[in-house]
């Protein structure tokens, strides 16, 4: 019998803190001789699965054992590991407690795939789920999550999932892009301390059909005449706001013009 297959012999066999130190032999077959060992309980699995250099056919292997896969433990270990192959992941994802998931969506070293599965299952289960979670993943939930729950108009969460600090201008702005959006987000966004003061989320703000006019008229001054042109052009937005549009172009321009007038007199002194 050869050194290796002794070794694996040993790794099937083990027990106590024998078998726990095997958790780190660095041979693949070992390893994987170590899965048929029945002493490899949950708490022992965790530590192997706490190895961020196990192969990515170990994982494989593992959660090829429905046995292995009885434990909640082990799926979320299996799922948060940064070699899980994707096809195991995306596997994994629908078992996973929705707290989990929002874990995983936030996690560095997961597979960008992985974490924008794990957000739609997130989006997906919001309207069922009770008031209490969806402030809390208004409060820390990943990016689109937030943006999700903004959208949906809930009053109690609102201003949380605006101060959520990853929420980020591009999903402020999807949002108001959305049609027939609850006039309650729009107003809150245009009145919030932070994303009110974005150039991005003003001109979106002046797009959308559902900011009144009083608000409106706020944000014209603070726009670049070429995006009040573009927003002035026909079909862009209600002809009522047009004429106030046109009206601010034709302010700038005389303003422009006066202060010209007046660089071109001072110039000739």
């Amino acid at each position: 019998m050869t050194l290796l297959e002794q070794q694996r012999e040993r790794a099937r066999l083990a027990i106590g803190e024998e078998l726990k130190s095997l958790l780190y032999h660095p041979s693949p077959e070992v390893l994987y001789a170590l899965l048929d060992n029945p002493a490899l309980d949950e708490t022992l699995l965790s530590l192997l699965l706490a190895r961020k250099d196990l192969p990515g056919e170990i994982l494989e292997s593992i959660a090829g054992r429905k046995n292995f896969l009885k434990s909640y433990v082990v799926k979320k270990a299996l799922a948060f590991h940064p070699k899980a192959p994707r096809l195991v992941g995306l596997r994994l994802l629908r078992d996973l407690y929705l707290m989990d998931l929002a874990q995983l969506a936030l996690s560095p070293g997961v597979l960008p795939e992985l974490k924008r599965h794990a957000e739609e299952y997130i989006i997906a289960r919001l309207p069922q789920l009770p008031l209490g979670q969806r402030i809390t993943l208004a409060r820390r939930g990943p990016a689109r999550v937030a943006g999700a729950l903004l959208a949906s108009g809930h009053a109690q969460v609102l201003g949380i999932a605006l101060d959520n600090p990853r929420l980020t201008e591009a999903q402020v702005l999807k949002v108001l892009w959305h049609e027939k959006l609850p006039q309650s987000v729009v107003l809150t966004v245009a009145n919030h301390r932070k994303w009110s003061q974005s150039y991005n989320v003003r001109l979106a703000l002046v797009r959308n059909a559902g900011t009144p006019l009083s608000l409106v008229l706020g944000f014209l001054p603070h726009l670049t005449i070429a995006d009040l042109r573009e927003l002035a052009a026909p079909g862009v937005v209600p002809d009522n706001l047009r004429k106030y549009l046109e009206a601010e172009v034709r302010r700038r321009m005389r303003s422009s013009k006066a202060k010209a007038d007046a660089e071109s007199r001072s110039d000739t002194k």
